[in-house]
């Protein structure tokens, strides 16, 4: 994610609606085990996610549009994000 965004940072193209949707997927990302792990809202903690997930595609989507390998590199992010969604949507219907 830093090289990522360093990589659009340097670039040429214009980029600040793209970081500014990275940086608040950052925001939303730095919140969600907040909501998880300290107040166990895990199904308030699922939405949070997917819409942390919409944010992720959307950031990965423009720094593609900046820069192909800054897309690449968020893609292992977005993954590990729909993991996670799947491992908090389970903890949820288990509980």
């Amino acid at each position: 994610m830093g090289v990522a965004s360093y990589l659009v940072l340097v670039s040429e193209k214009p980029y600040h609606k793209a970081l500014d949707i990275y940086g608040v997927q950052l925001a939303f990302n730095y919140l969600w085990p907040v909501f998880f792990f300290t107040l166990q809202a895990y199904l308030f903690s699922f939405i949070w996610l997917v819409l942390l997930w919409l944010l992720i595609l959307a950031a990965t989507v423009m720094f593609y549009r900046i820069s192909k390998p800054a897309g690449y590199l968020m893609l292992p992010y977005l993954l590990w994000v729909t993991f996670a969604g799947y491992l908090n949507l389970s903890i949820y219907l288990l509980n």
